[in-house]
């Protein structure tokens, strides 16, 4: 597993000096926790999620806000009646009657949050305990802090991969032209950010992407923080998932909305359609070679962004 004790001591003292500072900072801003579920999370999973993004943190959330997109099975129903009970902080339950798919839940979870500083986390992911006392401090100044991963298959002690996000303003703003600039299950953003881009929308597994383009597009302040925050899981599902042609159809709405908005030009527009397209239509395990190959080793998300595997991750 990825923790202090693989750096060197002056390496480990710098860094829990450096969360303490911020720890203090984080201190004074209030933010809500936006988890969405569906009936196919696994229900340990869900738990070890929600473990290590509220119990488990140097900082916890104000609030966290559950959304439940759809039915579910009795046990992860169950499960998170028992997480809303037990919970060192308030938990809202919203329970849709049927799944509306992941960008229409979290722009109505968003309705439900208390606060305008909302962090983001996925139910079967697992954020570090420093997590938020890194990332709030820098809500000081922006609009949308993202972060670097690891990512893990299995268990955390099998790190198969690290994606680095772009850091500086005009690092984001050029790599957003291309790709997704943040990791989207790290980013803590400004509601009232979200809400004047116009919220998530109904876009399959590019509604984060054609968010973040329009908060960058509309000024948007963000950072980057390149450190790893939080465990990643992948698997074939995950490599599946990011290919067949009805995400090829949501792959050519999202590069039309972009160049409609002016986000990118007509010539970056067919680049990444030639590019970005030909990665949804391979097989899934070419697709998990390909992104493996350049991601193993690397450590940096930017350099898988050349390729065709992270040109679409």
């Amino acid at each position: 597993m990825y923790n202090l004790e693989d750096l060197p001591q002056s390496a480990r003292d710098a860094r829990r000096d450096h969360v303490r500072r911020n720890l203090a900072a984080a201190r004074d801003l209030s933010f809500s926790l936006l988890l969405p579920v569906w009936a196919g999370d696994d229900v340990g999973q869900v738990r070890a999620a929600f473990a290590s993004a509220v119990v488990d943190q140097t900082r916890r959330p104000d609030e966290v806000v559950i959304v439940r997109d759809g039915p579910v099975p009795d046990e992860l129903t169950s499960c998170l009646y028992r997480l809303r009970a037990s919970s060192p902080v308030p938990v809202v339950l919203v329970e849709l009657n049927h799944n509306r798919g992941l960008g229409p839940a979290l722009d109505v979870g968003l309705t439900y949050c208390s606060h305008d500083i909302v962090a983001r986390m996925d139910a079967d992911d697992i954020a570090m305990p420093h997590r938020f006392a890194v990332q709030l401090p820098l809500m000081l100044r922006a609009d949308i802090v993202g972060a670097g991963l690891l990512e893990f298959d299995g268990t955390t002690d099998n790190i198969v991969g690290q994606r680095t996000p772009p850091q500086g303003a005009e690092e984001i703003a050029s790599y957003a032209r291309v790709h997704d600039p943040f990791n989207h299950p790290t980013v803590v953003y400004r509601r009232s950010a979200v809400v004047a881009a116009g919220g998530y929308g109904d876009l399959p597994l590019m509604e984060d992407y054609w968010l973040f383009a329009r908060m960058l597009r509309g000024g948007a302040t963000a950072i980057n923080v390149p450190d790893p925050l939080l465990f990643y899981r992948v698997g074939s599902d995950a490599y599946k998932r990011r290919g067949g042609r009805r995400l090829l159809r949501s792959e050519i709405q999202l590069q039309r909305r972009l160049r409609d908005e002016g986000f990118t030009s007509r010539l970056e527009y067919r680049r990444n359609l030639a590019v970005r397209g030909s990665y949804r239509l391979t097989p899934w395990w070419v697709r998990r070679g390909l992104y493996r190959s350049f991601v193993r080793g690397h450590g940096s998300g930017r350099d898988t962004a050349s390729s065709i595997g992270a040109a679409a991750a």
